[in-house]
């Protein structure tokens, strides 16, 4: 399914460049094509990089559901948003449209590392959290055939808590919120949309960050450990604890 270059003009596009992925061994997955861009909000004066994962195919997938995906702390550097692609591309692989956000460019101020991280750093998650909604918008102009009633948002450590900010601050747009070991916002003490996190080994989270063992049970909440170290949540992580990540999200995404 390839991108139609002329939708793309109203998203006031700096820069575009397309790549194939390589196609995925299980015969009941999709190849999946990739798209790259840089998107701008003119309202704050801020490019966006985003990547697009997708399924390559001919025949349309109805209801296509979509997953915004936002990454870790990546100092400044840029390139974060590929950095998970053993987890885009096979979401991609199994029919969804998966978007991986940039949130931090080059020129942005450094990640608080001192004081109470949970007001320093909530700015950072704000900007986060408008970069979603941005982004969000400007694909329902692009896209409108996509399902957006049953959006997901994944994101780990940092982008986690972004994206538990923009569920807590826009709790109609999301259908479930999963994040990947998020440490500083509080998760939203919801039943809609739904909530589950997956939690490391070796760093635990801020005091009120996760639901009690009361809440999880009021707001069906999935609060799932693991043996998996915080930092082996991306690319870096063994097969085996990809395919321990992926397994979960997807069984996530199956459920009703």
């Amino acid at each position: 399914m390839k991108y139609n270059l002329s939708a793309l003009i109203p998203f006031s596009l700096l820069m575009m460049n397309c790549s194939i992925q390589k196609k995925n061994t299980e015969s009941n997955d999709y190849e999946v094509k990739m798209d790259t861009l840089t998107l701008f909000d003119s309202s704050r004066n801020r490019k966006i990089p985003v990547a697009f994962y997708y399924p390559k195919t001919d025949k349309k997938i109805s209801n296509q559901e979509v997953i915004i995906f936002n990454h870790g702390y990546g100092f400044n550097k840029g390139g974060d948003y590929f950095v998970y692609s053993y987890l885009t591309e096979k979401l991609a692989s199994k029919g969804y449209f998966t978007v991986s956000i940039q949130h931090e460019l080059t020129t942005d101020s450094p990640l608080p590392t001192e004081g109470n991280l949970q007001i320093v750093r909530r700015p950072f998650w704000q900007n986060g959290s408008d970069h979603i909604l941005f982004v969000l918008n400007e694909l329902k102009k692009t896209k409108p055939e996509l399902d957006y009633k049953h959006l997901t948002l994944i994101g780990h450590s940092n982008g986690g808590d972004m994206a538990a900010l923009f569920v807590n601050q826009h709790p109609n747009l999301v259908y479930k919120l999963i994040t990947m070991d998020n440490r500083r916002m509080f998760l939203p003490r919801t039943s809609v949309p739904k909530v589950y996190t997956l939690r490391s080994n070796d760093y635990p989270a801020d005091e009120g960050v996760l639901p009690n063992e009361e809440e999880q049970r009021k707001y069906q909440m999935t609060v799932q450990p693991t043996l998996i170290n915080h930092g082996h949540m991306d690319n870096k992580g063994t097969d085996e604890e990809k395919k321990t990540l992926t397994n979960f999200v997807l069984k996530y995404l199956s459920e009703q």
